[in-house]
């Protein structure tokens, strides 16, 4: 009898280590669930929404080091992107790609111009009605400003409640 329950723990071991190593593979490879701390996405993720990201889709890369193995794609203008927060890096953050590499940004009176066009991509929500020159802060008035080679410019959906590019910069895309 006691040959058997060694059997059944070794074989109950083996299935829960490999359970593990799969789960792990997955989540630093293929897909990895987040929940959304805060309202900087209104209208279109919720506070306490859960969602689904797809880290498989802009290349392989190698976990803490952030180096790609094999690059697929780069985010896009209009991707929704989760990333390490450049001031906090124990952060993720979940923004919407607003320009990408060589896009000239300026937005005037909360109006988004991408390469000297209005750009409303119908995302966007603002619920202040006051307007902030660019002397007191960006988050009305901002740039122009070009985005380097490597890097991402993103906003919040719920603009005027967003810590976002306007704020600490450009997203690094490693």
């Amino acid at each position: 009898m006691k040959k058997i329950d060694k059997n059944i723990v070794k074989e109950y071991a083996e299935t829960i280590i490999i359970a593990i190593l799969i789960a792990l593979f997955i989540r630093t490879f293929l897909v990895q669930a987040f929940k959304i701390p805060s309202g900087s996405m209104k209208e279109t993720l919720l506070i306490g929404d859960h969602i689904l990201v797809n880290k498989f889709i802009y290349g392989i890369k190698i976990p803490f080091l952030r180096k790609t193995l094999v690059p697929i794609s780069d985010p896009e203008q209009g991707d929704i992107v989760v990333f390490i927060y450049p001031i906090d890096r124990s952060k993720d953050f979940i923004k919407r790609v607003i320009a990408v590499a060589g896009d000239t940004i300026e937005i005037k009176d909360k109006k988004i111009f991408i390469n000297g066009a209005y750009y409303n991509e119908g995302h966007g929500v603002y619920t202040d009605n006051l307007i902030f020159p660019r002397a007191i802060q960006p988050r009305d008035n901002f740039g122009p400003v070009t985005v380097p080679e490597g890097a991402l410019f993103v906003m919040g959906g719920n603009r005027d409640q967003s810590l976002d590019s306007r704020f600490w910069g450009f997203v690094n895309l490693k």
